[in-house]
Formats: structure tokens, C-alpha cells, sequence
């Protein structure tokens, strides 16, 4: 048996060079003998490229593992239910079996794992504990399979998920299980290199099925929690550090079926692919989900460590966020218009939910309720610090029901609730105030008159106003801050155009523009007659001076039509315009309401 006190590191480093070592070999292998995945219109790669990548992961982990890991009957347990999904993965890449089998053989590798009483503690009821596993080791072993639709994502994101275990593990003690999850974080690390955009081999059915596997059963050995911390502790730790996969898999299994798809069918529908849809690289989508991962690993850990009503708290923060990603996500088209209306039309009780969802207003009201839960709480926690088992924690409970009414009645007769959030602005964030304001105000007078303020601390409801205020305009500001967050999409086809007017009328419009892709434009830049403007640069785009020189700006960059945005210009500014484009045969267009051809007499 190798030494105890082997260093993870140099473990992890020894199997990623094993990795990239056999993950060459593999790809040689499957080149040369035509185990090669062909472009499909349900698929994101474009060119053949090598399959079977899953076997170098698994060749390397057992190596690995009977080399520098101390074996334990769990840890090989583990390894064998791995090894046989490894298996019906590999007959899935070869022979292309039935979805029903590759779930049998599922099943089988789940029951092998809980024979030998591998269980999530949930219930205390060891029946139903023992199908909550099954469930899991089923669900993990798919989502990591569906995430499998983008080059690096199922490697990066299972190698994120198993760090943030082996973390867990060493918090533990556990020294046992650290190796053999850094044998796999290395394994998966080495083929990462030849697996990231541009891919040069995929890891197959064999790889995700191999990978999803071995950390939903790795999850089991974790001491993490325990029943002394409730089951907060033992569902939340493991479901965050899988956060991605379950999240892409609720997601598009929900979307699909909402659409009338099949949920087990291929497709570009992942949030993946919506994120490249919204403007981004794929390396850069991909990079992205990494983070998110990264952030949910580092959340698991504070959760396992934090009491109880504090992990409900930042799982409720989570949550809350968490929805308004997939709520914004679910918005990018990813099929042809026509295909939704029809999918629509042929299920009425999706149809209604697709309509209901239109309506917001439900899902506001119960996303401002768990805010001001969230805001008082966090009120008490900063000037208090853990108060659960004090006379602050019994004031909270009693006085909580009469803030939620109160300050969701302010915020009703603020007119919080008429706002789109899309649009908010400065003048939205004066109604929140308000909102606020009145109900702060209300809650005061409602405590005094009812319990006369006696041991209430006046700083908490000041504290918690303004915790308040960053919370909803946060929440209202998402949707704006998370187009902010990405790249605005250019169009490299369409008609050339210029915007006359570097202003805000003109940022407005070639926003609009952008983010109506049907209209047809690829805006090349702006023009302007401000000397200060002149070669400034907005959203990207130069700005370029209209002063004698627009012709020629017109042909150098063969510009079709110049959008005017402003109302500003003057009638003799503009009829210099109109000669330029007459005799540059540009079309000149009035965009200041909506794009209209102008008049050239």
C-alpha cells in the first residue's frame, strides 16, 4: 500500500500527465479506426471530431487510484459502479443502444452502489432513503451527460464540482478520499487540454456516463453535515456542489416539455447554447458556467460551516438569482418562432403556462416576500451577529408577518408593481425609496402601537430599509444588469449602416438594432458634428466625424443607409447630409421614432 502522506497535488499532477499522455493515444486510436462524431443539426461542433475521450479519464483513474490511493472497501465499492457505467457507456458509443437500456443499466449500477448501503440520510426512513439515492445517482449520471453539448463544459464543470469535494473532504479529514478525488480531478484536468474549444476529441457516453457516475456516488463518501445538522446540511452541500448540471437539466427538461420536445432528444437549446445566442464566445459562455460552478462549490462549503437559518438565508439569495438567470435565459429564442406557436397551440396546459408567465406580477410579490424576510434578517445578523438562540431571535418571528403585510402593502400603493423591469431606471429606484420608506414607516408604527417598541432596536429597521432598497433594485435591475454583463451581439451580415448623432439617442438605437436582429442591420459606427465626440467610442463602435468627410467615410465603408437619431440637427446640417447620400447613393432614414425613409427634396 503506497504512503498515507502522499501530497494531493503531486497526486493530481501525476494523473493529469497520465491523462494527457493516454487521452493522445485514444484520439490516434479512435481517428484511425473511425470512432469519430459527425456533424449533426442537433449538435454544436461542426467538423468530425474523435469520440471515445472517456476512456482515457477512466484508464487514467484506476491506474492512478491503484497506484498512489489507499484502498478501502467504499472507495472501491465506488469505482466498481463507475467502472460498469464506464461499460454500458462504451456499448452506447459503439453500438448506439436504446435510451431504455442505458437506463437499466443505470438502475443496475445504482442498486450495485446502495447493496452495499450506500444512502443520502434524508428521512430516517430507510426505504425511501434508499430510492432518493437511487434517484440521485440516476440524475447526476444523466445531467452530466446532457451537459455534455459544448467543448470543455461536462470536463470543466465535473472537475470544479469534484474540486470543491476533495475541499470538503479535507476539511473532513477524510485523507483517503481526497486522493482518490484528485486522481480524478487530474484525469479530468488532462483531458481537458485536448477537450476544450476547439475540442480535438469528446469524452463520449463512456466519459460522461463514467464522470456523472463517480462523483453523484463520490458525494456519498463525504461526511459533510450528518444528522446533528439536520437535512439542510446533507441535501443542500451535494446538490450545490452539482449545481450546474441539475440546473441545465431542470432547465431545458422544462422548456422542452413545455414546447412539446422530447426532454431525452438532442438539441441547441442548453444554457450553453443561450449564452452564445445572447453574444458571447462559446469559450467565453463556457468560462462563464465555470464561475457560476466555482461560486456554487464555494457556497457548499459556507453552507456545511454556517448555523442552520444562515445557509437558509444565502441558499435563499441563491435561489432567488438562480431563477432570475433561467427566467431571463428562457426569453432567447433558440427555435424558429413558428415552431413555438405551434407547440403552443397543440398543448393547452402549456400554452397557459407560457401565457400566465408573461404576467409577472405573482412571481414579484413572492420574490418581495422572501427580499423582506431576507433584509430584516440580515439586519439582525449584522447587529447581533448569531442570534437564533436569544430574545432577538423570538422578536424577529413575532414581529416578521406584520412587516411582510405592511411592506408589501406600501409597495402596492407606491406603484413598485408598475414598473417593467427591462426598463427600470433612476425614476424606478425613486418609487422603491418611496415603497420603502412607507413601509418602514408603517412596520414602526405598527410595533409601537402593538408592542409599544418594547426590546425592538430602532437600528435594525434602518438597517433594514436600506438592506431592503439594494435588494429589490438589485432584483429589478437583473435583467438590465445581466445584458450589461454580456457582450452586446453584432450582426456580420445585413445592410451597412451609420447612426447620425454619438448621443443617447443614438446609443438607444443601436441597441434596438441589436437586439432585434430581424430588422436586418450591421451598424458600423456613428457620426457626429461635435469636434469633442469624434473618434470616442461607444458600446464598441467609433465615432466619426460628419464634418466634410461623410462621403467618404460612406465609401470606404461601403455603407448602405445612415440611421439620423437626433432632433437636434439643423435643417441646413441636414440637407448637406441628404446631398452626401444622394451622391453616395446611401438611403437616408429617420430613426428618432421608428425607421422611415426621409425625403431627399
Amino acid at each position: 500500500m503506497p504512503p498515507f502522506s502522499l501530497h494531493p497535488v503531486f497526486v493530481g499532477a501525476a494523473s493529469a500527465v497520465t491523462a494527457v499522455l493516454l487521452t493522445y493515444l485514444v484520439r490516434a486510436f479512435a481517428r484511425k479506426y473511425g470512432f469519430v462524431a459527425k456533424p449533426k443539426s442537433d449538435r454544436w461542433h461542426k467538423r468530425p471530431t474523435a469520440m471515445l475521450g472517456g476512456a482515457a479519464i477512466f484508464l487514467t483513474t484506476l491506474l492512478m487510484y491503484a497506484a498512489f490511493v489507499p484502498k478501502t472497501d467504499r472507495s472501491l465499492i465506488i469505482l466498481a459502479g463507475s467502472t460498469f457505467l464506464f461499460i454500458i457507456g462504451l456499448l452506447d458509443d459503439i453500438l448506439n443502444i436504446k435510451p431504455y437500456q442505458k437506463l437499466v443499466g443505470q438502475l443496475f449500477g445504482a442498486v450495485f452502489v446502495v447493496g452495499f448501503g450506500f444512502t443520502l440520510p434524508l428521512t430516517g426512513y430507510q426505504l425511501l432513503d434508499i430510492w432518493i439515492t437511487v434517484f440521485w445517482l440516476i440524475g447526476i449520471t444523466n445531467a452530466i451527460n446532457l451537459l455534455d453539448n459544448m467543448d470543455g463544459l461536462a470536463g470543466g464543470i465535473a472537475a470544479i464540482a469534484a474540486l470543491s469535494l476533495a475541499i470538503g473532504f479535507a476539511v473532513n479529514g477524510q485523507g483517503a478520499e481526497v486522493l482518490l478525488i484528485c486522481v480524478f480531478v487530474g484525469a479530468l484536468a488532462g483531458f481537458l487540454i485536448f477537450n476544450f474549444n476547439p475540442a480535438s476529441i469528446f469524452m463520449g457516453d463512456c466519459g460522461s456516463m463514467f464522470v456523472g457516475f463517480l462523483l453523484a456516488s463520490s458525494v456519498l463518501l463525504s461526511e459533510t453535515g450528518g444528522r446533528s445538522r439536520g437535512i439542510l446540511s446533507i441535501l443542500a452541500v451535494p446538490v450545490l456542489i452539482l449545481f450546474v448540471p441539475i440546473f441545465d437539466t431542470t432547465f431545458v427538461t422544462l422548456l422542452r416539455k413545455m414546447w412539446g420536445r422530447k426532454a431525452s432528444q438532442g438539441g441547441r437549446d442548453h444554457t450553453s447554447h443561450r449564452l452564445v445566442a445572447l453574444g458571447l464566445s462559446e469559450r467565453s459562455a463556457v468560462l462563464m458556467i465555470y464561475a457560476f460552478a466555482a461560486g456554487a462549490g464555494l457556497l457548499s462549503l459556507l453552507v456545511s460551516r454556517l448555523e442552520q437559518t444562515q445557509s437558509l438565508a444565502l441558499i435563499g439569495l441563491f435561489t432567488i438569482i438562480l431563477s432570475i438567470i433561467g427566467v431571463y435565459l428562457s426569453k432567447v429564442k433558440v427555435y424558429e418562432e413558428t415552431e413555438e406557436e405551434l407547440a403552443t397551440q397543440n398543448n393547452a396546459v402549456f400554452a397557459f403556462i407560457v401565457n400566465i408567465s408573461y404576467k409577472r406580477r405573482i412571481f414579484e410579490v413572492f420574490l418581495d416576500t422572501f427580499l423582506i424576510t431576507l433584509s430584516y434578517y440580515g439586519a439582525y445578523v449584522l447587529l447581533f451577529g448569531s442570534f437564533e438562540n436569544t430574545g432577538n431571535w423570538e422578536l424577529f418571528l413575532k414581529s416578521l408577518p406584520l412587516l411582510i403585510v405592511l411592506k408589501l402593502f406600501a409597495f402596492l400603493a407606491a406603484g413598485v408593481y408598475r414598473g417593467i423591469w427591462r426598463y427600470t431606471s433612476i425614476g424606478d429606484f425613486i418609487i422603491f425609496s418611496k415603497g420603502i420608506l412607507l413601509g418602514s414607516g408603517l412596520s414602526i408604527f405598527a410595533i409601537l402601537l402593538i408592542y409599544r417598541f418594547q426590546e425592538f432596536s430602532r437600528a435594525v429597521f434602518v438597517l433594514d430599509g436600506i438592506i431592503l432598497l439594494f435588494l429589490i433594485g438589485g432584483s429589478r435591475l437583473a435583467f438590465r444588469l445581466i445584458r450589461e454583463l454580456l457582450p452586446i451581439p453584432t450582426s456580420d451580415c445585413g445592410r451597412k449602416a451609420l447612426i447620425y448623432g454619438a448621443g443617447d439617442g443614438g446609443e438607444m438605437l443601436l441597441r434596438e438594432l441589436r437586439n432585434n436582429p430581424e430588422w436586418n442591420y450591421q451598424v458600423i459606427g456613428f457620426v457626429d458634428d461635435d469636434p469633442m465626440k469624434v473618434d470616442k467610442m461607444i458600446n464598441g463602435l467609433r465615432v466619426f466625424d460628419a464634418n466634410g468627410s461623410l462621403g467618404d467615410i460612406c465609401r470606404e465603408k461601403e455603407i448602405q443607409e445612415i440611421l439620423v437619431s437626433t432632433n437636434s440637427i439643423s435643417s441646413e446640417t441636414l440637407k448637406k447630409v441628404r446631398e452626401t447620400c444622394r451622391e453616395a447613393d446611401v438611403e437616408l432614414k429617420s430613426a428618432r421614432i421608428k425607421i422611415e425613409p426621409m425625403d431627399f427634396e
